[in-house]
């Protein structure tokens, strides 16, 4: 289960409705216990991908990496990332399946028409060929 405190998921809409037509991508950060995470806090980050954007995101490795080590300076772990679907479903795409590694939540913000919508979050299977949706609290 992933709890996001309400404050939390607004910063990633606002985030979303404000790189509309392009896919929006930020960390989230916080408390992972062996029954939930926790989220503390979420960060942009630039969408790195070149061509278009509009259906794909790319988080560098050294953007990665930044999110690991800002993690540990405030002792709160990396819980994983989330990214909006402009004019798509808050599910993932194939692309997201071959991007993600494990243990990490995704929350995906369906955006239509610039209006935050739908809020999601996954995390992948332990065979690694699919997602499972992750209950989503909010605070």
């Amino acid at each position: 289960m992933m709890c996001l405190p309400e404050e939390i998921l607004e910063s990633i809409r606002r985030h979303a409705r404000e790189a509309y037509r392009e896919e929006a991508c930020g960390a989230i950060y916080g408390r992972c216990t062996h029954k939930s995470k926790e989220a503390l806090r979420a960060e942009p980050l630039p969408n790195a991908r070149e061509g278009d954007r509009r259906r794909r995101f790319l988080i560098t490795s050294t953007d990665y990496r930044r999110a690991e080590a800002r993690a540990a300076e405030h002792g709160m772990d990396l819980l994983g990332f989330y990214h909006s679907h402009p004019d798509h479903p808050a599910y993932p795409s194939s692309y997201d399946l071959e991007h993600a590694f494990p243990s990490f939540s995704y929350v995906i913000v369906s955006v239509r028409e610039g209006e935050p919508g739908d809020v999601r979050s996954f995390v992948l299977t332990e065979d690694r060929s699919a997602f499972g949706e992750e209950e989503l609290e909010t605070t």
